[in-house]
């Protein structure tokens, strides 16, 4: 562990539904983290199939390491707030069941998080593999810092990659799944006053299915459209900054 960041800690929320072909590679990659000061929430949102199991093997095997199972089925929004409720600690780290993380995530963004203590949200850049393992040649490059009005034209924080102070999540818990539920908490975090840092880097391996929300482009379009809906933007304003999601969303994926 990194020595000087022994005073922070971090909680990390994974839901997880139905994720045993590629959970156990998302749970090794959180624990094998060079900072090893965290708590690791697993929430199982009633799996059908033996997520729930290798679960308890983790349990059973760390420490760090504490799961819950809901009693009905109630979408990733619920069982990341679930999660948020569940933490101990003031700065909370996202990973979806499919996705995994460099070794120097959490140190990296801790890192920012000294130098610069009043920072909000710490994201970082990803890279790419589709259901068969197989890594994209293509990396997101994220910037150094992005404002309120920055954010509506591209989501660069992807949910996966952020560290953030457990207050917002608090404050602006993740509303709708049929929307990006994520998106919508860092827009509210930002015009609230929140302050956001990037890491250049591939930190957070993502994971693409092109049959998920994120997949399907017009899908994904439509709940973007949501997101300013929810967050109060007027019609025209809406769709101003669709244009600009639909661009940015050529540049990010055109090439995978």
């Amino acid at each position: 562990m990194d020595n000087n960041n022994a005073n922070i800690k971090v909680s990390v929320i994974m839901p997880v539904y139905n994720a045993s072909r590629f959970l156990s590679s998302a749970i090794d990659s959180v624990l094998s983290q060079s900072y090893s000061d965290f708590e690791l929430i697993l929430i199982d949102d009633c799996s059908k199939d033996n997520s729930y199991e290798i679960l308890k093997e983790y349990e059973a095997s760390d420490n760090r390491v504490k799961i819950f199972k809901n009693k009905h089925n109630k979408g990733v929004s619920y069982t990341r707030n679930f999660g948020v409720s569940k933490a101990k600690f003031d700065y909370v780290a996202l990973i979806d069941s499919d996705d995994m993380w460099d070794k120097d995530k959490l140190k990296k963004q801790l890192e920012i998080i000294k130098k610069f203590p009043q920072t909000d949200i710490v994201y970082t850049g990803s890279a790419f593999v589709d259901t068969e393992s197989v890594r994209s040649d293509f990396v997101f490059s994220v910037p150094t810092c992005v404002t309120y009005k920055k954010l509506l034209k591209q989501n660069v924080m992807s949910c996966s990659s952020v560290l953030i102070k457990k207050k917002w999540l608090i404050k602006y818990p993740m509303a709708h799944d049929n929307m990006h539920e994520d998106f919508a908490v860092w827009l509210s975090v930002l015009k609230d006053g929140g302050t956001a840092k990037g890491i250049d880097e591939p930190l957070l391996i993502y994971r693409v299915d092109r049959n998920s929300k994120s997949g399907n482009k017009l899908k994904s379009m439509m709940m973007t459209y949501r997101v300013y809906k929810f967050i109060g933007l007027n019609f025209f304003s809406r769709f101003y900054y669709l244009v600009f999601y639909i661009l940015s969303g050529i540049k990010k994926h055109g090439s995978i």
